[in-house]
């Protein structure tokens, strides 16, 4: 199974190599995109080497998400705690984005280690930014807590114009995704993993995790979401958060997890898809496919085939054994002599 990292490897690759290589005076202007359209530019100028500029654009966030500044609530000062004084943010951002970030790789720390973990931070804004609500509301459950103005349902941007959404509790908060998916055949394979997905979750060594629900209709917990909100070709899967989920290193393990879970889902559709579509092409990379999510549900249905099938036996009447066959007596005429001896005798 894949599990996606937080940071974006191109931007760390490219903070590495500039950071190395800060005496050239080399000009960079880069632009790429990544999953659920999040997009991303650097520029570096050759008068200021020191000097990068990080520009991030997010998905267009639907109408129930809650934003200011163009930015999710708690990601100013998410951004703040995380970089400290090496990143400044730049108000406003450059045209077309929602945050441009001004670091100044001279103030970097002198430990290369802490400087290497410090530049991941750095790579991992979109989990930083996109995050940021999830991770108030974790940490509210760390403490047991629940602020005043804190809305019954919570929307969070994950994806373009779709959200995911959160009903915080003292004890739990409860996560419901809807799933979407646009192509037949990825609704069918998503329908499928799901079901399979939450069924995994009653095997052994699994159970100090979230409990994990699929439903094909709108859970209770969406009462009063928007109409736009409920429509999901693919089910809703909801997540049950305790506080033992965001204990102390759990915390920015559970909201990566939470973050990407789409992403997540939509990688092993498109593995199986792929393998549905072109077995020619799956036998030449089997060993990449037999790590997704195909090999793992036929697996378990291998597995449910095979209990039914034993259910079933056991369901069967024992067959009733046979009846004794009736020995019949034969008859052989004796000889007069043979007689003569039997009625002496």
């Amino acid at each position: 199974m894949i599990l996606l990292q937080s940071q974006s490897r191109f931007l760390l690759q490219t903070l590495l190599n500039r950071v190395q290589n800060l005496e050239k005076g080399v000009e960079l202007d880069y632009h790429w995109v990544e999953f659920n359209d999040v997009r991303y530019h650097i520029q570096v100028s050759m008068k200021n080497s020191h000097v990068l500029l990080l520009s991030v654009s997010l998905p267009t966030p639907p109408p129930d998400a809650i934003f200011f500044g163009g930015l999710p609530f708690g990601a100013i000062e998410a951004i703040k705690a995380a970089y400290g004084v090496v990143v400044q943010i730049l108000d406003p951002p450059r045209d077309g984005f929602n945050l441009t970030l001004k670091l100044n790789l001279s103030k970097l720390p002198p430990d290369e280690e802490y400087r290497h973990a410090l530049l991941v931070k750095i790579a991992s804004v979109r989990e930083t930014v996109l995050g940021a609500p999830l991770r108030v509301i974790l940490k509210q459950l760390a403490s047991r807590t629940v602020a005043s103005n804190m809305d019954r349902l919570v929307a969070i941007l994950h994806r373009p114009n779709e959200s995911f959404f959160l009903v915080p509790r003292i004890e739990k908060v409860t996560v419901v995704f809807p799933m979407r998916f646009k192509d037949s055949i990825d609704i069918v394979l998503a329908t499928s993993f799901l079901q399979e997905f939450v069924e995994a979750r009653r095997t052994t060594g699994l159970h100090n995790a979230p409990s994990c629900l699929w439903s094909a209709s709108a859970p209770l917990e969406l009462k009063g979401a928007p109409a736009e909100a409920l429509l999901a070709n693919a089910g809703f899967v909801t997540f049950v958060i305790f506080p033992r989920h965001v204990e102390g290193k759990k915390l920015d393990r559970t909201v990566w997890s939470l973050s990407t879970f789409h992403a997540y889902v939509s990688y092993h559709v498109k593995s199986a898809c792929y393998y549905v579509c072109s077995p020619v092409k799956c036998m030449q990379q089997v060993l990449w496919l037999g790590k997704c999510s195909e090999g793992f549900m036929h697996t378990r249905m291998r597995r449910r085939v095979e209990s039914l099938i034993q259910a079933l036996d056991r369901a069967k009447p024992e067959l009733e054994s046979p009846k004794k066959k009736v020995q019949s007596r034969s008859f052989k005429r004796l000889s007069l002599n043979e007689a003569r001896t039997n009625s002496e005798s």
